[in-house]
């Protein structure tokens, strides 16, 4: 009897016990399913957001309407080797944006210019021929837009892109026959000598790159002026070993007495340098410059008026990150002769053949390991004034070509 009452108390002991584990066993099998729809749906939410992110601008995605077996080849293809030499129109809705308006931020913006090819490491699945991209940074209206036009005039437009930052309270009024019509792009409100001028060079570098057939970019005033004709501005830039942007070491108080300490260790006094806002460099600089993560803030942070960070982020950036890359100098001539914090401007009267023929001759300089002549290919500060002589005198430059260049073999 006693044996009885106590495999009895056992096996109760047994039925508790295996009544506990499987307790156990269902909770936990409860917050395993809880945690796999929790995973699910934030997968859901990250999905819907990256897809809006890649694909809603239609920039890079080209509309394939329900045969998604296109998008992969092409993205099969993009990233390959060419098999072929397709036309370039098959893959122009990624490679070469419509419009280039849209509705990104700029953290969107310099995210997806950041992921764009590289010219020197890719190859492409077409015949690429290179751009050059016009950069415009203007206050609103372009006065000196006839003398563009004619540069521009009958040249093929696979030649080159133009990309216009300006006030966003202009009211566009650009006529439908103009190079700039619906050329401009989303900008913000820039103050001179502030980190807000670096974020408008920054944007209009991010919109050019997402034309992946840039190949060169340079910046430039609606005061300037091409010195030369189209030909041999494009056949100058595309054929250069260098980029050009002005940088040099100046002792004075406005070179290295601008350098704040704080900037240390990121930015030290031997890495400071000075020179012109307005440059030009190639796709792979441009990339670098939309991608900075580490001097950008230093310098936005740290280089405020009496510092001037248009004049030293670019110069300092590329000299102490890329210098075999740079020419050290600018192709966009002003005249400093008059002291001051800002170049001379230029009316109707200061324009003459002589005055034009100096600034495209009178210097030298090194270009591609020789010593050349032409070291300007731009020029500023010209008031609307100045307009009409130029456009008389421009006539003059029109049939003088002095390179000769075959695009294809590039």
């Amino acid at each position: 009897m006693k044996k009885d009452v106590t495999m009895s108390s056992s096996a109760k002991e047994k039925e508790v016990s295996t009544g506990s584990t499987t307790a156990g066993s269902r909770r936990e099998l409860r917050g395993l399913v809880f945690l796999s729809l929790a995973m699910v749906a934030t997968g859901l939410v990250f999905s819907f957001q990256a897809r809006n992110l890649i694909i809603s601008e239609e920039i890079f995605l080209p509309k394939t309407g329900d045969d998604d077996r296109e998008v992969l080849h092409l993205c099969n293809n993009i990233t390959g080797s060419a098999t072929s030499n397709p036309s370039k129109d098959q893959y122009r809705s990624w490679t070469e944006p419509e419009q280039v308006w849209h509705s990104m931020t700029d953290e969107e913006l310099m995210w997806r210019a950041s992921l764009v090819p590289h010219s020197d490491d890719h190859i492409y699945p077409y015949q690429r021929t290179p751009k050059v991209a016009f950069m415009f940074l203007t206050k609103g209206k372009m006065p000196l837009a006839p003398l563009w036009d004619k540069f521009f005039q009958g040249h093929d437009p696979d030649l080159f892109s133009i990309y216009l930052h300006t006030s966003p309270d202009y009211k566009d009024d650009t006529p439908a026959t103009s190079v700039f019509f619906r050329r401009r792009i989303p900008s913000k409100r820039v103050e001179w000598g502030r980190a807000s001028m670096i974020d408008a060079e920054r944007r209009l570098l991010a919109n050019a790159l997402l034309d992946f057939s840039n190949e060169r970019f340079v910046l430039l005033s609606e005061t300037c002026i091409p010195l030369f004709n189209f030909t041999t501005v494009y056949a100058h830039l595309v054929s250069a070993n260098h980029t050009f942007v002005g940088s040099f070491d100046d002792p004075r108080p406005m070179g290295r007495g601008r350098y704040n300490k704080r900037m240390w260790p990121t930015v030290t006094i031997h890495n400071w340098r000075k020179g012109s806002q307005w440059f030009e460099v190639n796709r792979r600089l441009a990339i670098e410059i939309v991608s900075d993560r580490k001097y950008y803030p230093v310098f936005r942070d740290h280089c405020r008026p009496s510092c001037y960070m248009d004049e030293h982020y670019l110069p300092t950036l590329v000299t102490k990150r890329f210098p075999e890359l740079n020419s050290g100098r600018s192709i966009t001539w002003c005249d400093w002769s008059a002291g001051g914090s800002h170049p001379r401007s230029l009316g109707q009267k200061d324009v003459t053949q002589k005055l034009l023929n100096r600034i495209r001759f009178g210097s030298t300089c090194i270009y591609n390991g020789k010593n050349g002549s032409i070291c300007f290919l731009f020029a500023r500060k010209f008031l609307a004034g100045a307009l009409e002589p130029l456009l008389q005198i421009f006539t003059t430059f029109l049939d003088f070509d002095l390179y000769s260049v075959n695009v294809t073999n590039y």
